[in-house]
């Protein structure tokens, strides 16, 4: 078992190096690489300390549900964050980099839920409940981010930092699913009108919306449910890609309007 004085001293190391933009060593010497517990724990530290600081959840993101991410992080399985309102960039022309440290881009297919999804049993958590859940999904570019120097990071390491959340934008071509299968969308991303990204809906978890019931068992098991009005970042439907500022990236997913954005200093 992970000592409460090792979590508390690997919130500290990543929340600098947050703060300082300047990268960390990784935190597995301090949490190990099989505790999970004590990961999500940490993630939990540095979550509640920037709402102390006054920001608020708007949602969650789950990572690592495609194949091609957990070969580019060195993981086997998704894990999950939490969106915060001071990460939502969408509408900002051009987003600043200044909060970032080494960053990467991913497109993927968001949910904005209607419903609680809150069973009394963890069994009742199946995709026709989530899909029921769902009000609308939307395109979604996440800024993802490490504060671990050059990215070398095992999954406890992810997991610790907020499972590598940096930023996110969101789309306005709302759809909601009797209008858009999440499975069947393909996807391209591209940077300065070069493809760098592509992949489909089937990459991430087989559906995203079966992403979204892992995620709300998860939820379940962590007595912290999906509610009504949440934002649901679903995973990368292809790799993640680096970029610099003055770059323009537009994420072109099938069902929906483009996305594209700027990036500035």
């Amino acid at each position: 078992m992970t000592s409460p004085e090792a979590i508390a001293e690997a919130v500290e190391r990543l929340a600098t190096a947050q703060s300082t933009r300047v990268p960390c060593a990784a935190v597995r010497d301090l949490i190990g690489t099989d505790d999970l517990p004590a990961a999500y724990a940490v993630q939990q530290g540095l979550v509640q300390a920037r709402i102390a600081g006054g920001v608020h959840v708007v949602g969650r993101k789950i990572g690592a549900t495609s194949k091609a991410v957990q070969d580019q992080l060195g993981v086997d399985q998704p894990d999950f964050g939490y969106l915060l309102s001071d990460m939502d960039v969408s509408g900002q022309d051009p987003i600043s980099m200044r909060t970032l440290v080494q960053p990467r881009v991913e497109a993927e297919v968001a949910f904005r839920l209607g419903k609680d999804i809150n069973p009394a049993t963890e069994e009742e958590i199946t995709l026709e409940l989530v899909r029921d859940a769902v009000e609308v999904a939307l395109p979604a570019l996440e800024i993802v981010d490490s504060r671990i120097e050059s990215w070398d990071i095992k999954f406890t390491d992810t997991v610790a930092d907020n499972a590598s959340s940096g930023l996110f934008v969101i789309g306005t071509d709302a759809k909601p699913l009797s209008e858009i299968s999440p499975v069947d969308v393909e996807m391209t991303l591209t940077i300065n009108g070069e493809v760098r990204s592509s992949g489909n809906g089937a990459a991430c978890l087989g559906d995203p919306l079966e992403a979204l019931r892992w995620l709300a068992v998860q939820a379940y098991r962590f007595d912290d449910p999906l509610r009504a009005g949440a934002l649901i970042l679903s995973g990368a439907l292809g790799p993640f890609v680096p970029f610099a500022a003055g770059d323009d990236v537009v994420a072109s997913i099938s069902g929906f309007a483009p996305l594209s954005v700027k990036f500035g200093e």
